[in-house]
């Protein structure tokens, strides 16, 4: 039976990226709202001698993210599920960030767990802006309510991002439905492994990609902290999302991975300038 990869966010950036660095003997199934961005990616990728299916789909709604999965199982195993679908702070306000950020991330975690077999991988995409969420602002116990009352989780969380006022509302709800997204790929690594499903999470800094063009104004300075002074690269970030994915990775489960260039680390642990 053919393997299938699926990825959310396929059309652009780092999840274009990471289809082009999964191996060619793959069937890879790009998901996206654009129909026509998707058809451009399709192309790309057959011109590098793979074979690639566009789906349109709003990873916001539950039902759409069950019908790509169930497109995804009917044209062979699902063996690997990147979800890197999201929107920065530019792009949505607070509610927005958290419907498609969070709760997106529980509708591809939830519907794909139910046609994915034994042997497979599970691949949320979180931020390091995750990290930047202080820790006595992180909320576990509100987190809990994503998997029995999505609006109350909604709720409390756009009220929690409006405590620093309307114009840092944006930024805080994006943080949480970034920190959110780490937790969950841990839960869900212990919720699917009875299935023989791996889950991890990967947490990019700031990207060469359109939305981290968008952002660069606010995040410039993570790039001051970065070892190497620069943005990292899509190519970059989707051979390591790639290698996450990786089903010989058997081992890595239930941990993030933090790609933004030792930005986060040198702001937490190195106070002073190298």
């Amino acid at each position: 039976m053919r393997q299938v990869v699926v990825i959310t966010g396929g059309g652009s950036g780092m999840g274009l990226a990471t289809a082009k660095a999964m191996p060619k003997e793959k069937l890879i199934v790009l998901s996206g709202r654009t129909q026509e961005k998707l058809a451009g990616a399709v192309r790309e990728l057959e011109q590098l001698g793979m074979e690639a299916k566009p789906f349109a789909c709003d990873t916001s709604k539950r039902e759409s993210v069950r019908a790509l999965a169930q497109f995804a199982a009917g044209l062979g195993e699902v063996k690997n599920v990147i979800h890197a679908a999201g929107v920065s702070p530019h792009m949505a306000d607070a509610e927005q960030l958290i419907r498609i950020n969070a709760l997106g991330t529980v509708y591809v975690n939830q519907e794909f767990a139910e046609v994915m077999a034994p042997g497979s991988v599970l691949v949320d995409i979180g931020s390091n802006s995750g990290y930047m969420l202080p820790g006595f602002l992180a909320s576990p116990g509100v987190y809990e309510m994503a998997d029995r009352d999505e609006e109350a989780f909604v709720g409390k969380l756009v009220k929690k991002s409006g405590i620093a006022g309307k114009k840092m509302a944006r930024g805080l709800a994006y943080a949480y439905s970034k920190n959110f997204v780490i937790w969950y790929a841990k839960k869900s690594a212990f919720t699917l492994a009875p299935k023989g499903i791996r889950v991890c999470s990967l947490s990019p800094g700031l990207i060469e990609t359109p939305m981290g063009a968008v952002e660069k104004g606010d995040g410039e300075f993570l790039i001051s902290q970065a070892a190497e002074k620069r943005m990292g690269r899509p190519e970059e970030l989707g051979f390591a999302i790639a290698c996450a994915a990786d089903e010989r990775n058997g081992y890595l489960a239930g941990v993030d991975l933090l790609v933004d260039g030792g930005a986060t680390t040198h702001m937490k642990q190195f106070k002073k300038k190298f």
